[in-house]
């Protein structure tokens, strides 16, 4: 009798001791769950409203939640967002032009800021016409033809560098012609409509853009040179963050996209019924490259 007792107080003890383990890596495995899923802080990052940019940001919110941060999207203008990040009211820029589109600002907050990598390599800002314009090739043939634009250039947000480079433009090559500041989604609801019915239109653009994808456009030779060459994008972030948040911003120095990549990106996110769905079906897509980025 006592040792069938001892033989079932072992028993129940072997399989106490089974449980507990499976309990141990049951916990363990949740506790892991709950360390990805936890908060790992809020990043605060701002958004000018350049097609490119809404892209890139709403990307990163979905990349950032998924791993466990908190994501504060926050529209801003070039002007604000160089000042915000100066001051730590922001944490991250996301398109930053240089050298040439954004060197005032790199000059004024040079030493207030965390400057980092590119990201996109290879742009350009210009004045675009559609293509059936044949007789505008050059920037230097726009007063010739100034009636049929209405001595009008459609441009985007008046705090925008290329704004004050048109302006520049205007003045090198003696344009007769008044820079008309809206937005980016305005400009291109010009350059649509004017397309639909082909009638002339001048208007600021940049590549990387999906405009180029989609319209038969052209870009006006700049015999002077005022747009600069070929420019990178790189991002910006406040001073302290890299201490504060290395994760991330090991991340970011390790994001970068070709021009198949980022028009795709772009594309989808227009095509899609919201910037944050048509981002998620992008990830969905490159979850290969995103794991590249997030190593």
């Amino acid at each position: 009798m006592k040792k069938s007792f001892i033989t079932i107080l072992l028993g129940v003890t072997l399989f106490l001791a089974a449980c507990g383990e499976e309990g141990s890596d049951e916990n363990t495995e949740q506790q892991t769950n709950d360390e990805s899923q936890g908060d790992k802080g809020t990043i605060s990052i701002g958004m000018n409203n350049w097609a490119e940019n809404v892209a890139v940001s709403n990307m990163w919110k979905i990349i950032l939640e998924d791993k466990g941060y908190n994501v504060e999207l926050t529209s801003v203008e070039k002007a604000f967002l160089y000042e915000a990040l100066s001051a730590g009211d922001l944490d991250i820029g996301m398109e930053i032009w240089l050298p040439n589109t954004d060197q005032a600002y790199y000059n004024k907050y040079k030493d207030e800021i965390d400057w980092r990598e590119n990201w996109y390599e290879g742009t350009d800002l210009a004045l675009v016409v559609p293509k059936y314009m044949e007789d505008v090739n050059s920037i230097e043939d726009l007063n010739n033809h100034k009636e049929e634009f209405d001595s009008q250039i459609v441009g985007i947000d008046a705090g925008a560098s290329i704004m004050s480079l048109t302006e520049e433009v205007i003045d090198t090559y003696g344009l007769d012609y008044e820079l008309a500041s809206s937005s980016e989604p305005t400009m291109l609801t010009e350059l649509q409509n004017n397309i639909e019915n082909e009638n002339p239109v001048v208007v600021t653009l940049w590549k990387p853009h999906w405009a180029f994808s989609e319209m038969d456009l052209k870009i006006l030779e700049d015999p002077q040179n005022v747009y600069g060459e070929a420019e990178n994008i790189s991002y910006a972030a406040r001073k302290g963050l890299e201490e504060d948040q290395p994760e991330v911003v090991k991340w970011f120095d390790q994001f970068e996209l070709n021009d198949q990549q980022l028009g795709s990106l772009m594309a989808t996110i227009k095509e899609a019924e919201s910037e944050e769905d048509g981002a998620q079906a992008w990830i969905d897509q490159h979850q290969e490259l995103i794991d590249k980025w997030t190593e």
